[in-house]
Order: C-alpha cells, then structure tokens, then sequence
C-alpha cells in the first residue's frame, strides 16, 4: 500500500465548491484518497464541485464530513498545518519539500490542514500541527488560491514518497506515537488542571495553551510518555482535593 493512502487532506471551513472539486481532482491525479471536510460553507457535492472533480468524484463523494478539527484528526499521530504567513506566537516555518516527507511514514495515519480561503488557519486551529509550513511565494502577493496551495503540496508529496527514507526519523519505528486524539484530551486535561492551580485564567488561558500545544507538539510523544504526563496531572488533581494537613 502506497505511503500517501495514509496521509488525510483535511479543508477546515472551505467555501467554495468548485475550490473542493479542484482540490478532488488534484488528489486523483497524484493518488490520494482521503478527503476531509470541516465544517463546510457550502454544497460540498454540488454540481459544479463534481463538474471540477472530473476523474476525481469519487473522492468527492467518499469525503468525510465533520464538525471540528479535532474530529477530522481522529486516528492521526502526525499532522502538518498549512499558513501563508508568520504568527505572533513563534512557529518555524518550513517549505513543502523540506517538511512533507515527515507525513510518509508506514503505519502511520497524517495529516496535512489547509484552513478556510478568506482567513486561513486562526491560531488556535494551527495549533493542532506539529509542523508548519508556508510555501515560498511572491511577497508582495503571497496568498494562493486553496486549491492551487493543495496542488503545490500533494505534488511535492508525490514526488517525495519515493525518496521518504531521505527524511530524518527521531522516532524508532518499534515505537507507538501518541494518537493527535489522546494529545487533544491530554491539552484539555491540562488546562483544566492549570486553572485550577491559577496557573492560568480564563481570560489568558487561549494563548497561553496554543504555546504549551506547539511546545508539545514538536517532541513526538509516545503514548507511554503521554500515559506518564496524564499520571502527573491525576496525582496532582488527588492532591488538590486531599492537602496534607
């Protein structure tokens, strides 16, 4: 089975159908399959979205739909987030080519994110990679089409799938990487626990969680090493309802 069979194309809040159509054709051409739609403001199976898709309407219509882009993560220990530009918070950006590869991984279920035409991923949404990248472009116009962007990164992962074992791997195959579901109840536990201890406030909390996400994000846990930190905060939960007198 071919590396990018694994690999999910999620489209957070797209509005354009004839954007998704273009975006099913794209995938058919370089041998993706799975389509996820967020949230979608518009018809993603219209007329004009199959008229787009040509070859590619069956991957339109074996899209999934969701309500959230936890949702479209389910089952995903990788995930790389798409931005056209730098954000307040620090996030290194990396080009298609140098950082798609890491997606091409056996075993592993991925994810790339593009977020919605007019806006792009907000920063909470792009908290939810681990990796981000930004392709090089005019600077005076650096926004691209969705669909074009799309094109411009599957074809990049096409051609790199034969080369995937170029990519530096930091984690050894024999081990388990903690799903993108359990790290999404790790960062909810987390929060959680910090509001209670006033560590964090209600009106900080956003930001302060989306630098504990990307600072998280880039060490590549385990689900052992997830299990432990979950162990901490329990312990810690106990101890805030049972003080030593």
């Amino acid at each position: 089975m071919s590396l990018i069979s694994n690999i999910k194309i999620i489209l957070v809040e797209p509005a354009g159908d004839r954007n998704i159509g273009s975006i099913a054709r794209v995938m058919k051409n370089m041998c993706f399959t799975q389509l996820v739609l967020v949230n979608p403001k518009c018809d993603p199976f219209s007329e004009d979205a199959q008229m787009m898709a040509v070859h590619g309407v069956d991957i339109l219509k074996n899209a999934m739909v969701v309500d959230s882009l936890a949702s479209a993560l389910n089952g995903c220990q990788r995930a790389i987030a798409t931005t056209a530009r730098p954000r307040g918070i620090p996030t290194p950006l990396e080009t298609p080519r140098t950082a798609l590869g890491w997606l091409l991984e056996a075993n592993v279920t991925s994810a790339l994110i593009f977020g919605p035409e007019d806006r792009g991923l907000s920063n909470q949404e792009l908290s939810h990679g681990q990796r981000f990248i930004c392709i090089p472009s005019n600077p005076e116009y650096p926004s691209l089409n969705l669909a074009q962007a799309v094109g411009v990164c599957l074809y990049e992962l096409y051609q790199s799938q034969d080369n995937s074992q170029n990519y530096p791997e930091t984690i050894p195959e024999t081990t388990e990487l903690a799903s993108l579901e359990a790290l999404e109840g790790y960062y909810q536990h987390l929060e959680k626990v910090l509001l209670e201890v006033n560590y964090l406030y209600p009106h900080t909390a956003q930001p302060k969680m989306e630098k504990f996400r990307r600072l998280i994000n880039r060490t590549n846990l385990q689900a052992q090493e997830l299990a432990m930190l979950r162990g901490i905060l329990r312990q810690m939960e106990w101890k805030l309802k049972n003080p030593t007198p």
